[in-house]
């Protein structure tokens, strides 16, 4: 995929301030690693009258096939060699849009510290796009741009130039030429418009989608005659996503239109004081604690297991500390959200090394689970029927042997402060059991005699004088380690 952006300079403001604002030396070839290949940034042409910069997108079909899993564009099952025999390397699509993003990330946002007076000003630009997939053709095209200040030539391309009676492809060569917008402007243009002409993604469209698409459509999709078409569009026609996006930006315009903020406008309901703010929920109150425990433990090598829909995979990522993260379900499906929620398929390449999610019951060994240094049961335990629990006991503790386990679970003498929990039920329906703080503690005291292992206790949650925490948690270091930190000390 190629694309590039040229500019025009005189003596006062010379072509190659382009570099300042791209934050790319014109002077240097840059490469940069994406998710699915490999984009270069280049100049063919810098000197004070002239300036072009050439984004080249080189994409990793293999990588795309593999971790694409048949989303976005030859995704449908009955396009079999859809995933590859494809347009993907070639012509510019949402693959393009998103290196755009991460390559001129900067400029997106109309930074620029060196010539912050040229970042906020009108440039002449000339933006050529080779093959670009138009579904609707250069009509749709001039329609998308025109009202933005572009002016826009669309030449189709043929099908085959000797056949011409075979007429024209989806494709078209595009130049855009603009003297009233800045780079920013045109760059959030770029980034919505190709995939939205391309009418295809090819990465799972979430919910913050919608927040990438207010974000770039600031200050010209609210009024844009095509508003609905480029919402549905970039949304890949996912209807909740397009109603919430189009309200939102509804909101936006009414706000312009009286001069004042969305803020004043959206005020049916009043926000709450500081006074009602309502106390942290118990799952974060949860993942907090562990967190802490997995800080004070130096653990760096974390096996989240049953680690659900990755919750707490995602905040251990968060912390540079923990190098590799590894989350472990035996649900397929809780494993496909997860990675959902993790974005895996947008991940960069460091970032995709630290995190790992393995389908796997914990009731048996596994021996990809061994040398790390510490494991974290959240709320497991007691989805396991009791007959069950040693085989999960014996794979953790006897088999995979972390440093440090960290085992949190209901506690079920707190069930009566819930108004809203019948007396004698457990608080979810898949739970098995749930223990008292003297049950859980002769259990946990149980396996750490068995397996060579020390526990303590902590509360998580209000610590109620009559009944205890809410969620009780166990952590356990192996004996071994305790006596190496005796020594030291």
């Amino acid at each position: 995929m190629f694309l590039t952006i040229s500019t025009r300079g005189t003596a006062a403001h010379p072509a190659t301030d382009l570099g300042f604002l791209l934050h790319k030396h014109p002077d240097k070839a840059q490469t940069f690693s994406t998710s699915y290949g490999t984009a270069h940034v280049l100049y063919p042409e810098a000197d004070a009258e002239r300036c072009t910069a050439a984004l080249l997108l080189e994409v990793d079909t293999v990588a795309l096939v593999r971790r694409g899993k048949g989303k976005g564009r030859g995704g449908a099952p009955d396009a079999a060699l859809a995933q590859y025999v494809n347009d993907r390397p070639y012509a510019a699509s949402s693959l393009l849009a998103v290196a755009l993003s991460a390559v001129f990330s900067s400029a997106l946002r109309g930074v620029c510290n060196a010539r912050p007076e040229r970042a906020a000003a009108p440039l002449p630009l000339r933006i050529e796009v080779p093959a670009l997939p138009a579904r609707g053709g250069p009509a749709l095209v001039g329609r998308l741009f025109e009202p933005l200040g572009w002016a826009v030539t669309a030449e189709p391309v043929a099908l085959d130039t000797e056949f011409p009676q075979w007429g024209d492809s989806r494709y078209v060569r595009l130049v855009l030429e603009s003297e009233t917008l800045t780079l920013a402007e045109a760059l959030r243009h770029l980034y919505v418009l190709l995939p939205v002409l391309d009418d295809a993604k090819h990465y799972w469209v979430a919910p913050d989608e919608v927040d990438k698409l207010l974000r770039a459509g600031e200050g010209w999709l609210p009024t844009h005659p095509a508003q609905k078409l480029i919402t549905s569009r970039y949304l890949s026609r996912r209807w909740s996503l397009t109603r919430q996006a189009m309200e939102r930006l509804e909101l936006v315009r009414l706000a312009e239109a009286d001069d004042s903020e969305v803020e004043s406008i959206d005020n049916a309901v009043e926000e709450e004081t500081e006074a009602e703010e309502r106390p942290a929920p118990l799952a974060v109150l949860r993942r907090e604690a562990i967190l802490a425990a997995l800080r004070a433990s130096g653990a760096a090598r974390v096996l989240d297991l049953g680690c659900g829909q990755g919750q707490l995979v995602q905040e251990l990522l968060r912390d540079v500390r923990f190098t590799e993260v590894v989350g472990v379900d035996v649900s397929v499906r809780a494993l496909t959200i997860a990675s959902r929620r993790l974005k895996l398929d947008r991940m960069g390449e460091r970032q995709a090394s630290r995190v790992q999610l393995l389908q796997g019951s914990l009731a048996y060994t596994d021996k990809r689970l061994k040398g790390y240094d510490a494991a974290v049961l959240s709320e497991v335990i007691e989805h396991l029927d009791l007959p069950r629990l040693p085989a999960l006991e014996y794979a953790v503790f006897g088999h995979a042997r972390p440093r440090t386990v960290l085992v949190t679970t209901p506690n079920v003498e707190y069930n009566v402060r819930w108004e809203t929990l019948p007396a004698g039920h457990v608080r979810h329906g898949d739970h098995r059991f749930e223990w008292t703080r003297e049950e859980f503690r002769a259990w946990a005291g149980t396996v750490a005699e068995r397996h060579g292992y020390e526990v303590a206790f902590t509360p998580v949650g209000p610590d109620d004088p009559e009944v205890g925490p809410p969620t009780q948690m166990a952590v356990f270091h192996r004996h071994d380690d305790t006596r190496k930190e005796l020594k030291a000390a």
